[in-house]
This record gives C-alpha cells, sequence and structure tokens, in this order.
C-alpha cells in the first residue's frame, strides 16, 4: 500500500509539473467526486469539478518529496504525510508539510482530502 501511494502522489506532482492537461487528465481519475483541498493562503476547494478548474496554473518546475510515511486508516483508507520543496520558474522555493488521504475502490486508489501546511 505504500509504495502505490507514493507513486500516485509522485505522478500528480510529475503532472503538475507538466505544461498542458496533463494535471487535470491525471487528477480527473485520481480524485474522488466530493474531493477537498486546502491549501495556503486559506483556499479551501471542493468537489472535483472545483479542484480541476484551478489545475490552470504554473506548472512546477521542480520538487523533491522526503520522508514519507503511510498512516493505514482501516483497510481502504490511508494518509500519506512528507514533506515537498518545489519551485516555479521566477519564484522562490517553497516548502510544506503536505497530507494526502486516500480511499481504495476496488484495486484504485483515489484522493478524498489533500492539504499543505507551508513551513
Amino acid at each position: 500500500m505504500m509504495q502505490q501511494l507514493i507513486e500516485l502522489e509522485e505522478q500528480g506532482w510529475r503532472a503538475l509539473s507538466t505544461a498542458g492537461d496533463a494535471a487535470r487528465r491525471f487528477y480527473e481519475v485520481v480524485l474522488t467526486e466530493d474531493a477537498i483541498m486546502l491549501l495556503p493562503g486559506g483556499l479551501r476547494l471542493e468537489g472535483k469539478a472545483q479542484i480541476l478548474e484551478s489545475l490552470a496554473t504554473q506548472p512546477w518546475q521542480r520538487f523533491q518529496i522526503e520522508a514519507p510515511h503511510v498512516l493505514a486508516l482501516g483497510e481502504d483508507a490511508a494518509a500519506l504525510i512528507y514533506k515537498v520543496t518545489a519551485q516555479r520558474a521566477g519564484s522562490e522555493s517553497y516548502t510544506a508539510l503536505v497530507s494526502s488521504t486516500y480511499v481504495r475502490h476496488g484495486q484504485t486508489w483515489q484522493m478524498a482530502l489533500h492539504q499543505q501546511t507551508p513551513v
């Protein structure tokens, strides 16, 4: 389970680091319909549609996930907790503690909650 969730999260960051529709295509599959994202600046995005609309931002130029840890929340739910350092072109480096909560439907993991706390 741990490796699957880490790989999913890395795929998400790679998609967010790619120009075009890569992030939208990735998150259309990965997000639950009622997913919530809590982002810096008090930004709260609710539901897959609102989250997908928000993805048209400048891609990340680079990112690094550090110290990933999976907290099992039952057989079909888990939280992935880690530190990320990322940077967009022309911007300062961004570091945050991140948690992504996933639920499993059959063999597929989907993100239900994602939160970033800048450090």
